[in-house]
């Protein structure tokens, strides 16, 4: 190994390091304090209720681990959002589970806890998969209601998922844990079945207090709404649970009795391993995003027996596509290429940057994938489309066009991971959040922005420089480098993986050595929901 190899096995190391870290604080959910209380009432946590339903603890994926990270600090933060959602095995059978941490504000709603609850129907109702309700929640926080409530994509949303997702004939199944109060009482009597525990589960559209002063009767919240009103009075709830245990055995024997599913039919054989070893990532993934590298020895450590067959291999060589497995489903996969190449001209092409016949290539690719009903999968490392009069006059927005066209309208699964860079079209053509991926995950490597750092820069330089000066401000190069520092470190923190993952641009941050059976289990779950839409380019510029 070179000494470039080794420098770069250490940063990405300590950038592994640092994501553990970061996650380590956030599993602690509210904190010791509130853990502790929360137990004394005879409750499990939300990991724990989740750890002791799935089969094998390590047999799943968390979406959204890091949503909520450095935001609503005024409010005392919210750790993962205040609700856990992961996609895990129960009785042999895939699922996907949306637990309440009541050790984060009482298991209240913040906007960013409404968008993850969204993102977890949105992935049950692409995928059909079983959806698992623990509910634990003082409904809204009020102090930002006017976030969370009235719109489209807020509170109510979860309801109206609800009615359409049962119309779809997708199991859901609710645990009342602990509170369930106001609108969220609708959530576990809209699903299919409902289990209530003993003394510590309760529902109700209004508390105690809130009865006492609107119709002035005097009622405990155990007689309004605790299990045993709900169970043997209202008939709402459809079990009696003892504890957090016995609630969570009930939903085990309801999942055992589901009958078998409809495949999507993606093909797939045994799995085996990579030949080529996935710890080399560290090594070959350079320090720096502005370095080029070998974009097909990252692939050949993702892929079953390190095997790819490129299609188009001398053509549009700034984006590799090719046929492979990854845990023996059959993928295709559309990845930029990082180092610079040849073109049949002799010309030099970037690294990252979607040129025409690199955008060409692509969408025939993908059109392919599509006819063949393969799975796509984009690794994305890309600056954008090449500009310049060349490019305009060659076509560069007609061919982008088309690949932009082929992944909107693609009716296979996509699966996204971002590498290095995501930024401006790059992002869309090569499948961003906006495009409907199954699954958007990222590297710690990773920087999503509309532009690079060191351009984005500059022009805000010119921006905030022109505006002062038409403000009669003088404009020193002390001062000059000074406001430039400040938009730079602005400009990093917005980019950062982190941020995007806190706001659920991506569903998580992930170890590079995961990535395989984050794609694997995302299969298996588009595997459940057949394809039901013939792919469809529409119009195209040829």
């Amino acid at each position: 190994m070179d000494i470039n190899f080794n420098k770069n096995e250490d940063f990405n190391k300590l950038q592994l390091s640092a994501l553990k870290r970061k996650l380590v604080k956030v599993y602690k959910g509210g904190g010791e304090k509130r853990t502790e209380k929360h137990t004394d009432n005879g409750k499990l946590t939300a990991r724990e209720r989740i750890d002791y339903l799935f089969d094998a603890k390590n047999k799943s994926i968390e979406i959204g681990a890091l949503a909520g990270e450095e935001m609503y600090e005024e409010h005392g933060g919210c750790p993962s959002g205040g609700v856990i959602v992961k996609i895990g095995y129960v009785k042999g059978k895939q699922c996907i589970v949306v637990a309440n941490d009541a050790t984060v504000k009482a298991g209240a709603w913040f906007p960013i806890t409404g968008k993850k609850n969204l993102r977890a129907q949105e992935i049950s109702m692409e995928n059909k998969l079983p959806i698992i309700y623990l509910v634990d929640s003082a409904g809204v926080y009020l102090p930002m209601q006017d976030e969370i409530f009235p719109d489209k994509e807020h509170f109510g949303r979860i309801f109206r998922n609800n009615a359409v997702m049962s119309s779809m004939g997708i199991t859901q199944i609710a645990a009342v844990m602990g509170s369930c109060v106001a609108g969220g009482a609708y959530l576990p009597i809209m699903s299919d079945e409902t289990i209530i525990v003993d003394k510590t589960g309760s529902i109700f559209l209004a508390g105690s207090y809130l009865v006492k002063a609107a119709i002035g009767e005097n009622v405990d919240n155990e007689t309004l709404g605790g299990a045993t009103a709900h169970s043997e009075i209202s008939g709402v709830a459809d079990y009696k649970a003892t504890d957090d245990y016995d609630a969570l055995d009930k939903i085990k024997n309801i999942i055992d009795k589901i009958g078998d599913y409809d495949k999507a039919g993606f093909n797939r054989i045994e799995t085996v391993n990579p030949v080529k070893n996935p710890e080399d990532i560290f090594g070959i993934l350079p320090a720096s995003r502005t370095d080029q590298y070998d974009m097909l020895e990252i692939i050949k450590r993702l892929v079953d027996n390190s095997e790819i067959e490129e299609y188009k291999k001398d053509y549009g060589k700034t984006i590799i596509c090719g046929y492979a497995r990854i845990e023996g489903w059959a993928v295709g996969i559309v990845a930029n290429q990082r180092k610079v190449v040849k073109n049949a001209n002799k010309e030099m092409q970037f690294g990252g940057v979607i040129y025409s016949d690199s955008a060409d290539k692509a969408t025939r690719f993908i059109a392919n994938c599509n006819q063949k009903k393969i799975p796509l999968v984009f690794l994305q490392d890309v600056t954008g489309f090449m500009v310049g009069s060349k490019s305009e006059h060659g076509g560069i927005i007609k061919d982008g066009a088309k690949m932009v066209n082929a992944v909107s309208n693609s009716v296979v699964p996509k699966f996204t991971v971002v590498i290095g860079n995501s930024y401006g079209a790059g992002n869309y053509a090569m499948c961003g959040k906006a495009y409907d991926p199954r699954l958007i995950f990222a590297w710690p490597s990773a920087r999503l922005a509309v532009m690079g750092g060191e351009q984005a820069s500059k022009v805000l330089l010119q921006i905030e420089t022109a505006s002062l000066k038409n403000k009669g401000e003088e404009i020193t190069n002390e001062k000059e480098q000074k406001i430039l520092e400040s938009i730079q470190q602005k400009y990093d923190t917005q980019t950062s993986p982190y941020y995007a993952a806190a706001r659920l641009w991506t569903d998580g941050i992930i170890n590079p050595l995961d990535t395989r059976k984050w794609i694997g289990m995302g299969i298996e779950a588009a595997n459940h929901a057949p394809i039901e839409k013939q792919f469809n380019l529409g119009i195209i510029q040829v």
